[in-house]
């Protein structure tokens, strides 16, 4: 169904997923206004309601966070404020003026102790700081009203800034090693596909509240990383190998906080509320590859 042109305030434009949703949204010709770094600080709730209070918006989103889970363990207090406080800030700004907040959050929410899709009904058990002060978020947004929601999303890939698969087919070209976790398993997820998804969305008679969002099946990192590779080859990008060697989790010394094993979300009722079916991850990621990375044919 269509949607009627919306006027959107887009909170961390700098990061993969709201700079994204910036250049999608703009292509349907809504009307964006996209603040990052240094007009925008989430560190300092007081000044974000400041700011929120200088805008006009039909539809807040948050894709800001402190979501580097080693440094959030070091800075508890700078995560805390920005993953869960600033996003209170926004939810009852957003409510008190009748407009939609789309507050996102993450698949660290869970422990990954089960191994089964997490859904929306199931009891969050975060394993780390980052994964607790998001969920004290996601308590913050819901608390304010009916018209805000808390969107999980997992393993983003996007046009806006580099993820993963970008750093392995970068080091693949140079690099006659690469190497990714294979026992650590959740599903990737497009950044534009997510755009689609949250567009129903603005219509506010749809219900707020909890959603999972992230492409169809599922992968560990090392599987993620060969399907990546096998389809930059096929696009004709230059590589010096598309073997993805595995490593266990428990090999990452460097890494501080804990990370959930298995963290794969459920996104029937996604399904249910707005009648869309999210694509599989591999043929997301293909249209990505294809148009991120494929060699530009030369001009005749």
């Amino acid at each position: 169904m269509p949607v009627s042109p919306k006027q959107i305030l887009i909170l961390g434009a700098g990061g993969r997923l709201a700079g994204s949703l910036a250049e999608y949204w703009r292509a349907q010709h809504h009307k964006v206004t996209a603040l990052r770094r240094p007009e925008l600080n989430v560190a300092d709730p007081v000044a974000l309601k400041r700011l929120l209070d200088s805008h006009d918006f039909d539809i807040l989103v948050n894709g800001t966070g402190l979501t580097n889970v080693d440094r959030c363990e070091q800075d508890r207090d700078e995560a805390r404020i920005v993953n869960a406080v600033s996003p209170g800030v926004m939810a009852r700004c957003a409510e008190a003026r009748g407009a939609r907040l789309i507050h996102f959050s993450t698949d660290y929410v869970f422990d990954g102790a089960q191994r089964e899709p997490y859904t929306e009904t199931d009891t969050a058990h975060p394993c780390g700081w980052y994964g607790a002060t998001k969920l004290d978020g996601e308590n913050e947004v819901l608390a304010a009203g009916r018209l805000g929601m808390v969107v999980r999303v997992s393993w983003v890939f996007g046009p806006a800034k580099p993820s993963f698969v970008d750093a392995l087919i970068s080091r693949a070209q140079t690099e006659d090693h690469v190497e990714a976790i294979a026992d650590k398993f959740s599903s990737p997820t497009s950044a534009i596909d997510v755009a689609e998804w949250m567009e129903p969305f603005f219509n506010l008679e749809l219900p707020g509240g909890l959603y999972h969002a992230c492409n169809a099946g599922t992968c560990s990192w090392q599987e993620y990383g060969t399907h990546a590779l096998a389809v930059a080859s096929e696009a004709g990008v230059p590589l010096r190998t598309t073997t993805v060697a595995p490593i266990r989790l428990a090999d990452m010394k460097q890494f501080i906080a804990p990370r959930p094993i298995f963290s794969i979300l459920s996104t029937r009722k996604l399904t249910s509320v707005t009648g869309i079916s999210p694509r599989h991850w591999r043929d997301a990621l293909r249209d990505y590859i294809f148009k991120k990375h494929a060699p530009l044919s030369p001009t005749p």
